[in-house]
């Protein structure tokens, strides 16, 4: 999901040549941008699909640099993080991993452990004995409190307050909390001090 307007991220440091400030999705973390670093932990995972960008008219630039990657793109309406990700379901169908390209930290192996616990092994298609189940990967809200990172979103998860990271599956009709301490998938940078506690943490 990189079709955000990005907003809240904006400081005026991240401008180019012309002085437009720079797509969030394309804002560099440890000098790669956020969408080429979650490409990139989609593409060393175990997951057994294509890679869609999903955009919208608010990220031009986004799109174009999805296409330098060699990115497949989903085109939406940029009327919202949910609207868009209903329009991309409905696209590439279901089971799907999705994931924020303002998720820099994530990982392969953060990928694979989701795809694991959602029941989806071979990156998409379910287990021969059983139905893929839809996935929330969150982080305790207390977690993100202690690293100073920025939390929109939380709820109360087994007597526990918890944050989503926004990687996620979308699958069946059952839906998983899993819950983990791993620190870089606490940040989503959304906010300047968001990108600097990345900059500290990929390092």
């Amino acid at each position: 999901m990189c079709g955000g307007r990005g907003t809240r991220l904006r400081d005026g440091s991240d401008r180019d040549a012309s002085g437009v400030e720079t797509e969030k999705p394309l804002v560099e973390v440890c000098g790669r941008s956020m969408l080429e670093r979650v490409a990139e932990a989609l593409r060393e995972s175990g997951l057994d699909g294509t890679v869609h960008a999903v955009v919208s008219p608010q990220a031009p630039e986004t799109a174009a640099r999805a296409a330098d990657l060699s990115l497949s793109t989903v085109e939406t309406p940029g009327e919202g993080y949910v609207a868009d990700l209903g329009t991309a379901l409905d696209a590439v169908g279901r089971p799907a991993l999705t994931v924020p390209a303002d998720l820099p930290l994530l990982s392969a192996e953060h990928v694979d452990d989701a795809l694991a616990r959602a029941g989806t092994g071979d990156g998409g298609a379910a287990n021969a004995d059983s139905e893929p189940t839809s996935l929330t990967v969150c982080v305790p809200a207390a977690l993100k409190r202690q690293l100073g990172a920025s939390a929109d979103t939380t709820f109360e998860h087994e007597g526990r307050e918890v944050t989503p990271t926004g990687l996620n599956v979308v699958a069946g009709d059952g839906d998983t909390v899993a819950l983990t301490y791993d620190a870089r998938l606490a940040v989503n940078v959304n906010r300047p001090r968001d990108r600097a506690l990345a900059e500290a943490l990929c390092g």
